[in-house]
């Protein structure tokens, strides 16, 4: 096993403001969360609505829409990178890193990179579950109450968090707000366009499951 991380970023891009400086290649994954972009790599480009995503290993160049757009940014780099270094650059771009995570994973296996989107409406429930692999998940609008490793966080519109996959999750939205995110994840290749979710409590598994999934990327990568 080896030493990773797993980090998001936002991008906000004014009306038409491109980076100047090309993103480095790797393991990156975009999602738009409002306005319009246009990613472009080696491979092409393409120009991305709001609600989804876009996956590369290539060096990465980004232009906003006319109504400018703000991104989610997340990528997996070598252990000891240093967070500064991932910013984007550009006028009318304003970068920031939001959270970063240690990840163990094994340079002989390759993995599978997971960009999804999670709707859960006022009162649903995650109930207790592992996944199979770790995850950074970023609350794009509502509410989130999330408990791990005998914690509990009170998520804001905005905010990021990290889930270890074997670790048991329980996590609900408030009564009055959904509890709406993005999240990418590092899952074993067997997973491809399946579920990742496994259920602590036996009880639990066949109760009603009210959170909705869309999945934007599924691609297999190498480390």
């Amino acid at each position: 096993m080896a030493d990773y991380i797993l980090r998001v970023y936002t991008d906000v891009l004014t009306e038409k403001a491109t980076l100047s400086v090309p993103l480095p290649a790797g393991n990156r994954g975009i999602y738009v969360a409002s306005g319009m972009a246009t990613i472009r790599d080696r491979r092409g480009g393409a120009t991305l609505s709001a609600n989804s995503a876009w996956f590369s290993t290539d060096e990465v160049v980004v232009t906003a829409g006319a109504e400018g757009t703000r991104l989610l940014r997340y990528e997996l780099v070598k252990g000891g990178a240093a967070d500064a270094d991932g910013l984007a650059q550009g006028n009318g771009v304003t970068s920031t890193h939001k959270l970063s995570a240690d990840v163990d994973l094994d340079p002989g296996d390759g993995y599978l990179w997971r960009c999804d989107r999670v709707d859960i409406p006022p009162s649903g429930i995650a109930y207790t579950h592992v996944h199979q692999g770790h995850g950074i998940r970023c609350l794009l609008e509502g509410g989130f109450k999330v408990e791990t490793g005998g914690e509990t966080h009170v998520v804001a519109a905005g905010e990021p968090w990290f889930e270890a996959g074997p670790v048991p999750v329980l996590a609900y939205a408030p009564e009055d707000k959904p509890g709406n995110f993005s999240r990418t994840m590092i899952l074993p290749r067997s997973l491809k366009g399946k579920s990742s979710i496994s259920y602590v409590n036996e009880e639990d598994k066949d109760k009603p499951k009210r959170q909705k999934y869309t999945i934007f990327l599924d691609e297999f990568i190498e480390i």
